[in-house]
C-alpha cells in the first residue's frame, strides 16, 4: 500500500508522500512538503510552505501547520518547519514556520503531544517527549528541551529557554528561563521546588535529585560534579541549558 488521499482533499503535485500515509477529507496541502511513512492527517487540516514531517505522526482536524509567522517583521522569506516522528498534533493546533530573525526554521523533535488549541510560534525549537496541554502557547524563539510538561492556558514569552524535566503548572505566565528539573507555577511564575514526580518517573535516583537541587542553589556546583557525578545525564541537561539560554532574560527563582 502506498498512500490514501480522500477525494475532497487538495494536495499539490509538489508534495512528496511516504508509504501508508492517510490524508482524510477536506485537507489543503500545498508547498515543498514531505510527509513521512505511516503519518495520518485525519481531516480539515491545512499544511503550507516548506515542511518536512517525519514518520508515524498523527494530525487531527482543524490544524494549521507551517502557517506564516505572526510577526510583523516577516516579509515572506522562504523559511521552514521540520517535524520529527511519532508526534500527536490535536485539534486546532497552529505551528508557524521560521523567520530571518533567527535560523529560518521552526523545529519539533519526536514523541511530543500538542493538545487542543496549542500554538507554536515562529523559530521555536522543541526536543522530544514534551506535552503542551490545552491552549498552552509558545511565543517566538522559545527553546524547550526534553520531557517538559506545560500546563493548560500557560503562556511562554519570546526567547525563553525551558530545561529538560520541567513541569509548568496550568495558567502560568513564563517570563524568565527555567532550570532543568524545575516545578514552576503562577503569573508571573515562581519556582515551587523540583519536579520530583517527573524526575522519578524518568529514573533519576535520590542522589541524582540531591545533585540537581544543589545546582539549583548554586550554578557553580555543576563544575564540582564534573569529576564525581555518576550520572552524565545531569551534566548534559544543565550544560545544554546554560549554553543555550539567553542570559539577559534571567532564571525563575
Amino acid at each position: 500500500m502506498t498512500h490514501q488521499i480522500h477525494k475532497t482533499s487538495e494536495v499539490s503535485s509538489k508534495v512528496k508522500i511516504g508509504k501508508n500515509v492517510k490524508i482524510g477529507p477536506f485537507c489543503f496541502i500545498d508547498g515543498n512538503i514531505q510527509i513521512g511513512d505511516n503519518t495520518v492527517i485525519i481531516s480539515h487540516s491545512n499544511l503550507f510552505g516548506n515542511i518536512k514531517i517525519g514518520n508515524s505522526n498523527k494530525i487531527y482536524p482543524f490544524t494549521n501547520i507551517g502557517c506564516d509567522p505572526q510577526d510583523l517583521k516577516y516579509e515572506g522569506e522562504d523559511s521552514y518547519l521540520i517535524i520529527g516522528n511519532n508526534n500527536l498534533i490535536r485539534e486546532n493546533v497552529t505551528i508557524s514556520k521560521g523567520t530571518k530573525g533567527d535560523d529560518m526554521v521552526t523545529k519539533i523533535g519526536d514523541r511530543n503531544l500538542f493538545m487542543t488549541g496549542t500554538h507554536v510560534a515562529h523559530d521555536c525549537i522543541l526536543g522530544n517527549n514534551n506535552i503542551l496541554a490545552n491552549q498552552a502557547t509558545l511565543a517566538g524563539h522559545v527553546k524547550i528541551f526534553d520531557n517538559v510538561i506545560i500546563g493548560g492556558l500557560s503562556a511562554i514569552l519570546q526567547f525563553i529557554t525551558i530545561g529538560s524535566y520541567t513541569m509548568i503548572g496550568g495558567m502560568s505566565g513564563i517570563d524568565k528561563n527555567i532550570l532543568p528539573g524545575s516545578l514552576v507555577m503562577g503569573n508571573r511564575a515562581k519556582l515551587r521546588g523540583l519536579n520530583l514526580v517527573g524526575l522519578r518517573r524518568n529514573n533519576f535516583t535520590n542522589q541524582d535529585i540531591r545533585e540537581i537541587q544543589e545546582i539549583h542553589k548554586d550554578e557553580n556546583y555543576l563544575n564540582k560534579l564534573r569529576n564525581k557525578s555518576s550520572n552524565n545525564e545531569i551534566l548534559k541537561i544543565f550544560d545544554d541549558f546554560f549554553n543555550t539560554q539567553n542570559k539577559k532574560i534571567g532564571i525563575i527563582k
